[in-house]
């Protein structure tokens, strides 16, 4: 069965005073429909430009990018007006990806007057009190603008933008670290909910490791624009195999007393982004670091059970 959604040794440059800046450097995924993806990894690791690139709102520097077995890079600006109605994008901040000046029924409007979906003010109207029920947005925020509510209804408001073209695919780049805890719950449910009753796929973009393994199929864990590992939720948290992996597992908060916890802390300094060397990009900062993580870059390589690592130890 076709994946929804794969790309192809993705990469994104940004021209920087002393040369490029390796962003996304080839990066492959695959997402099965009705499935969710999880990338993870500490900021700056290329995590939501790899959720623009998917989308083409930044155009990538080299690779592919396939939807529904489609090479989406061959499209012009027109085929694209139409692969962009199934695939969407939930921001991280509700209040900086609003218009201040738009009331609700106006954010939630727009996409479905820019794409000409109905032709009356009465239908467009039913469609917007359906998006904000399904979100879970009473009706009387209608003409709110979005400094009069709080964070969590105005995240409902960008969910609700997000579905208004019934799109297949969406990017979700960290839509509840900008919330409080008791909200972060509210529109995760709410997120798996709309995926179980819409059938939705999901890029879930955290640095939140406890919320990505409660959402996710799959996870991806990113470090300066390269993907180390990826496997199965389940199977990454019991048997995380890079050495970067079990650091960032260890740093996840335990709620309860316990003398024999132990946390892998990572020491060094960063690799440099700009022009990297080829070879582990975690190499300094790894206390098995040996000849062969530097000098030639290594693959991911399956590890069974659809495991994938890159790492010399599992070479």
């Amino acid at each position: 069965m076709e994946p929804l959604i794969r790309t192809v040794d993705l990469k994104k440059y940004f021209r920087v005073y002393g040369g490029m800046l390796h962003a996304v450097d080839g990066v492959d995924v695959v997402i099965n429909q009705g499935q969710t993806l999880g990338v993870v990894g500490e900021s700056g690791c290329g995590k939501s430009t790899l959720g623009r690139l998917v989308l083409r709102l930044l155009e990538p520097t080299g690779g592919q990018i396939f939807f529904e077995g489609k090479d989406i890079m061959a499209y012009d600006r027109k085929d694209m007006k139409q692969v962009r109605q199934q695939m969407q994008i939930i921001f991280q901040d509700p209040f900086s990806s609003l218009n201040p000046r738009m009331p609700v029924f106006d954010l939630i409007a727009e996409p479905l007057v820019m794409n000409r979906i109905y032709k009356t003010k009465a239908e467009l109207t039913t469609k917007i009190y359906e998006l904000m029920e399904m979100v879970g947005l009473a009706d009387r925020y209608i003409n709110t603008f979005p400094h009069e509510m709080d964070g969590g209804r105005r995240q409902r408001v960008g969910v609700a933008r997000a579905l208004a073209l019934n799109p297949k695919f969406i990017v979700c780049d960290e839509p509840v670290s900008a919330l409080d805890v008791s909200i972060q719950a509210q529109i995760l449910n709410l997120l798996m909910d709309l995926q179980d009753e819409l059938d939705l796929t999901y890029m879930f973009i955290t640095h939140d490791l406890s919320v990505v393994k409660h959402i996710s199929d799959e996870i991806g864990v990113m470090y300066l624009g390269q993907c180390v590992e990826r496997a199965n939720s389940k199977e990454l948290f019991a048997n995380p195999l890079h050495p970067y992996t079990k650091a960032l597992l260890s740093a996840i908060p335990v709620p309860r007393l316990r003398k024999d916890v132990r946390h892998q802390i990572i020491r060094g300094e960063l690799s440099d982004p700009i022009e990297p060397e080829p070879g582990c990009r975690f190499a300094n900062r790894c206390d098995f670091c040996q000849e062969g993580c530097t000098g030639t870059n290594i693959p991911l390589k399956d590890q069974g059970n659809g495991h994938w690592v890159s790492c010399t130890l599992y070479q």
